[in-house]
């Protein structure tokens, strides 16, 4: 069949899907108010730990009612630690994480401006981001994806009150984001203690090479976590997506709210072509970086003589990291499919064989798709000579957007 979307039926926006795989829970979160409330009942339940990993960690509605749950959990005396990146939360308010600080909460910036001052590699310690988002409860459950702790278009304040759910405006995001519950909830954990101590400067067991290689199991279902980066020899984030690439067979759906594909990754969806493979690429109209954008309109020419159906999803960011291949394998997770997250960010990746959960994840994209424009060729000759120029410039600027 040509299209591997068609047979996903549309999923109901902001809805929360719960599926079983290998053993787990995995519930699917697409609107950010629905996630928060659910973090939140989470946090006020836990018995010994709350250990959040986010880029943005906001000074707003939402921000600000996950910033008074941690402190309460601190005051209670659990172990209450929140690790985000200084540059992803540049604007938000310093007094934020002092309170936080001065209740009880390990409190931690990754790589800040003070750190990098004091250091020989100044630049290397600027140029390299956390962009994992986790949050691990206990031993009970934890959070993977894409959604940072912002409040995008104020839907967090609407759905707090207890009122019916308006309308999401088209300043709000649409992302993926996942709950888990079951035994390697203990991976996610794990994950994190060890970015925990990468960012603190603190001795970590030396893992072994093979731990960098991507294998997966050929059991009918099962889930595998990857961490990624930084540098070419931790960066696993290629790695997963080169090898789940070249072993399609039938289709690729990849929706990227970023996404400049290099390199490897980029010869495997061609390959991917050549061998038939059906790919269907969605990227968002509207994004918060106009220069990735720019360089992504310089690969539409090539993508579709390749024969690739490329959309755009109109009124909304689709901020949404997620592959799926031949109706089976899912990525899912924090990394986009560009240089920034492929090669020089520390990312968080989750990849699950599952039909059920493939599926789910496929009524998300049909969803996007129907909310979204084909693009065309004819599309690609009505841009400028300026805009041409640009995404000329952008794309070369590929390694530092």
């Amino acid at each position: 069949m040509n299209r591997p979307l068609a047979a996903a039926e549309m999923k109901t926006p902001g809805a929360v899907e719960s599926v079983a795989v290998a053993g787990h829970t995995l519930e699917l979160f697409t609107e950010t108010h629905l996630l928060f409330e659910t973090m939140l009942v989470d946090i006020a339940a836990a018995k010994k730990r709350v250990w959040l990993e986010t880029y943005i960690f906001a000074d707003d509605v939402a921000g600000q009612t996950v910033a008074a749950e941690l402190q309460r959990r601190a005051a209670d005396g659990l172990d209450v630690r929140l690790l985000y990146d200084r540059l992803g939360s540049q604007h938000t308010n310093p007094n934020l994480f002092i309170q936080l600080a001065e209740a009880g909460v390990q409190v931690h910036a990754y790589h800040g401006f003070w750190e990098a001052l004091h250091s020989v590699y100044a630049l290397r310690i600027l140029n390299r981001r956390d962009h994992r988002k986790l949050l691990v409860i206990d031993d009970r459950c934890a959070y993977f994806g894409g959604m940072n702790i912002v409040d995008h278009g104020h839907l967090f304040r609407a759905s707090s009150r207890g009122t019916a759910l308006p309308p999401a405006p088209a300043a709000a995001w649409r992302d993926l984001h996942i709950r888990l519950i079951g035994p390697q909830q203990l991976e996610i954990a794990d994950s994190f203690e060890r970015s925990w101590m990468h960012a603190k400067g603190l001795d970590l067991t030396w893992r072994p090479t093979e731990y960098r290689r991507v294998k997966l199991r050929t059991t009918a279902e099962s889930i595998h976590f990857f961490d990624s980066g930084p540098g070419l020899k931790f960066s696993r984030a290629p790695r997963v997506y080169r090898r789940l690439l070249h072993h399609s067979s039938r289709s690729v759906v990849i929706a990227m709210a970023y996404f400049i594909p290099v390199g490897r990754v980029m010869r495997e969806i061609t390959r991917a072509r050549h061998r038939n493979v059906h790919v269907h690429v969605l990227v968002p109209t509207i994004t918060d970086v106009p220069l990735a954008q720019y360089a992504r309109w310089y690969l539409y020419r090539k993508l579709l003589r390749m024969g690739i159906r490329l959309y755009e999803r109109k009124n909304r960011v689709m901020h949404t990291k997620t592959m799926v291949l031949d109706r089976q394998w899912t990525v899912v997770g924090s990394a986009n499919m560009d240089p920034r997250s492929l090669y020089i960010n520390l990312e968080f990746m989750a990849v699950i064989r599952s039909r059920d959960f493939a599926q789910a994840v496929l009524r998300v994209c049909r969803y996007e798709v129907r909310h979204s424009r084909r693009v065309r060729f004819d599309d690609c000759k009505k841009r400028t000579l300026w805009q041409r120029f640009l995404s000329t410039l952008a794309y070369s600027l590929r390694w530092w957007l």
